[in-house]
């Protein structure tokens, strides 16, 4: 990352919304998994088998995400970022048993709150939930809210299964009912998705991440999620993991699943482009790219897009540089970096 690139002040607060943290027990665990060869997902052993073999020297992205202090701050400062909206990392919890995840839940979100007592005003968290542990996920959710935690993470996939599966309606009606915002964040896709994929190395973020996402929205979409959860608010990232280039497409190519020919889908009271404005909110994590950026806002509202970074796993100041730099006034650029992620996490 260069540093030669100038930050310049601004009148709007930089509000980073897609940003990661993981503690270094969740990967101690992660490496008992590896070593034991017992991880039923071959996503994760592409993605998190050579990274944490104890046969490599450390990694400076997982350095940067168990830190929740002074680097971060600097490299926060360095970017000109007052905030950073702060999620457990995927898989986060989503790949032990129930009561693992349950624990390693708890205790990331009281390392999480910890440092957002220490730096009140830089860090703002989101509850890590275990969505194969509903009960223990919605009591979860009402703690996270007493911890100060603006939102839930949720990182995708849960063993293969979406949430459009009932056994995780108790979360989404406890998400809607208190108001708290859903990021569903990617994970490498789920076992039937994943074959032509990971042999190129196209399961991540090249490829993969944006497909896992968009099909997991979509399921919601189609299964009538939005319809049994009206007021559910969803955040993705990557400018909407490809979705809004499709929304005509979406609309259009819709109607042809409603002749009859699958027998287990409902009737939908909106079409995919309406539940998309109505029940989804999108930011600009990974993806400094103006035209697409553009094209979002004109397409979902500009009330629907945030910015965010994608910190550790990409921080380029060139990045801050050309969302300042977009064809916008300056309350557009404060709607973008500032009051939609105020008004959407209830930061003020």
């Amino acid at each position: 990352m260069p540093h030669t690139v100038s930050i310049p002040d601004v009148p709007y607060l930089r509000i980073a919304t897609e940003e990661a943290f993981a503690p270094k027990e969740l990967f101690d665990e992660y490496r008992a998994l590896i070593e034991k060869g017992s991880i039923d997902d071959p996503g994760f052993m592409a993605s998190w088998g050579s990274a944490l073999s104890n046969r490599r020297g450390g990694s400076p992205v997982v350095d940067r995400l168990m830190d929740l202090g002074e680097q971060r701050i600097a490299h926060m400062d360095r970017a000109g970022i007052a905030r950073q909206i702060i999620a457990l990392t995927a898989p986060g919890t989503q790949i032990f048993p129930s009561d693992a995840a349950a624990s390693m839940a708890r205790l990331a979100n009281d390392i999480l709150h910890d440092a957002c007592t220490t730096y009140p005003d830089r860090f703002t968290g989101l509850t890590a939930v275990a969505p194969q542990n509903p009960s223990f996920s919605v009591e979860e959710i009402r703690r996270g809210i007493d911890l100060g935690f603006k939102g839930i993470i949720v990182n995708s996939h849960t063993q293969h299964r979406y949430l459009d599966d009932p056994e995780f309606f108790p979360l989404l009606e406890a998400a809607e009912a208190l108001d708290q915002p859903i990021y569903i964040h990617p994970n490498t896709p789920s076992k039937g998705l994943i074959e032509p994929m990971v042999d190129l190395g196209l399961h991540a973020a090249i490829f993969g991440f944006g497909v896992e996402v968009g099909l997991h929205v979509l399921r919601m979409i189609v299964s009538g999620v939005f319809d049994r959860f009206p007021k559910l608010k969803i955040v993705i990232g990557h400018l909407g993991e490809a979705l809004p280039y499709w929304i005509y497409r979406l609309d259009y190519a819709y109607t042809f699943t409603q002749n009859g020919r699958y027998d287990n889908l409902p009737q939908l009271e909106l079409t995919p482009s309406e539940y998309l404005r109505r029940n989804v909110w999108i930011t600009t994590s990974g993806m400094a790219h103006e035209p697409a950026i553009m094209y979002a806002r004109e397409v979902l509202g500009a009330e629907r897009v945030l910015y965010a970074m994608d910190y550790p796993y990409q921080y380029d100041l060139n990045e801050v540089v050309i969302h300042d730099n977009l064809p916008l006034s300056v309350a557009e650029k404060t709607e973008l970096y500032q009051t939609n992620a105020e008004r959407l996490f209830k930061l003020v």
